[in-house]
């Protein structure tokens, strides 16, 4: 009969650990249950001989590429599932990874395995994958393993992701429609000034005709486009690079994101989801039992705006000193007194983390509501935009055939 090793706590919270006979697995957690112990780690016991096999049976695969949002929430989702189930959590691990695919998430959940059943904890074993896993979720399962609440906490953090997820899918696809369109349109455009453009040329040409500003105008931006085309992809790609380059060093970065929160439209709409994004991190952190100003690290470093993670530095700072939250993120004008007000209330009635859930998800039909009208804003601002594009080209183009016609109608 198999041989089980387990470890289990007793009823005054001492760690147990021992070794059991049993068929399966389940049947070992039931006789540890019923010697009135929680199972908190079980394994085979494997001989030497079999060791060989075991590990080629659950050995990595090559992987091309990384974890998924969504592949990583829906793990999270499921492993609370199991966990709420009272599954030891390397047994968790190992069904959930033998349901995967080969893959980056399923080597990585093998190494966890491994790394928790040579005596590591949980989050010891997560926190050696930081692309895999970031300091928010790491942070958030030490929590719970502190708290003795894991499966709530991985609850809670599938929330979490869920709700970043679904707030990232709504802005990105109200952007997709207008990419579309422009897409479409320069690449008509395109094709009028390469194919279209050149034979008027020839035409005008033939004709003797004077041609006005406008018309020269045209047919200077269709040799452009023509012959070199070049030129524009070496400044756009230029442009970018620059940006890039900027974006790299720390002050550039808070100049690019401080610009960006300016923005005459889409500022609004950066600022509330910004803000959403930071709150919901901060109160599930605080919820999930984090210290505050550990907290604070893990929120500023996951913000993803300099200006955001500049004013939570000096909140952060603040709190050290005994100051409260409110006052620093007032002076930093990120956001609204609104939010101010309900985290000044949250840390004076002690619900701060409730108060910052609050506002997240008011902040999150905000985004939605700024999502739908900047998309109801755009439609009219390209039906102007190309209008006025394929106006140009006809008015360029018929100008020298009006005057020629004039000037026939005239002798």
């Amino acid at each position: 009969m198999p041989v089980y090793r387990f470890e289990a706590m007793n009823a005054q919270g001492q760690t147990i650990k021992s070794e059991i006979d049993a068929v399966n697995e389940e049947e070992a957690i039931q006789k540890i249950r019923a010697q009135k112990l929680f199972p908190t780690s079980i394994k085979q016991r494997v001989e030497r001989a079999a060791r060989g096999v075991v590990a080629k049976k659950r050995g990595k695969t090559l992987a091309i590429g990384g974890v998924s949002a969504k592949q990583l929430t829906t793990f999270t989702r499921q492993l609370s599932t199991l966990q709420d189930a009272g599954l030891p959590i390397v047994r968790s691990i190992k069904i959930l990874e033998g349901q995967l695919r080969p893959g980056a998430l399923k080597n990585t959940l093998i190494s966890v395995a491994e790394d928790v059943e040579g005596g590591m904890t949980f989050s010891e074993a997560l926190g050696k994958h930081p692309r895999v896993f970031d300091k928010l979720y790491v942070n958030m399962v030490r929590a719970g393993e502190v708290g003795g609440v894991l499966d709530a906490i991985l609850q809670r953090l599938a929330d979490f992701r869920e709700k970043s997820q679904r707030l990232k899918r709504k802005v990105i696809g109200a952007m997709v429609y207008p990419a579309f369109v422009l897409t479409a349109a320069t690449g008509i455009v395109s094709a009028i000034m390469v194919f279209v453009i050149p034979k008027f040329k020839k035409m005008f040409q033939e004709l003797d005709v004077t041609l006005p500003k406008l018309t020269l105008t045209l047919l200077a931006i269709a040799d452009f486009i023509q012959y070199r085309w070049y030129w524009g992809v070496i400044a756009i790609v230029g442009v970018w690079l620059v940006i890039k380059a900027i974006g790299a060093t720390r002050p550039g970065r808070y100049v690019i994101d401080k610009i960006k929160l300016s923005l005459p439209v889409f500022g609004n709409l950066v600022n509330k989801t910004v803000i959403a994004r930071f709150t919901r991190t901060l109160g599930t952190l605080v919820a999930s039992g984090v210290p505050i100003l550990e907290a604070l690290n893990i929120t500023k470093d996951t913000a993803g705006n300099a200006v955001v993670a500049r004013a939570l530095g000096h909140v952060h700072d603040s709190i050290r000193e005994g100051e409260s939250i409110a006052e620093p993120l007032a002076q930093s004008k990120i956001c609204d007194d609104m939010v101010v007000n309900m985290i000044d209330v949250g840390e004076e009635t002690g619900d701060l983390d409730k108060m910052l859930l609050k506002i997240a998800d008011q902040y999150d039909e905000e985004v939605d509501a700024a999502v739908a009208g900047l998309t109801s804003l755009m439609e009219p601002a390209m039906i102007i935009i190309l209008g006025g594009i394929c106006g140009f080209i006809v008015v360029s183009l018929f100008l020298p055939l009006i005057q020629l016609m004039n000037k026939m109608g005239g002798s």
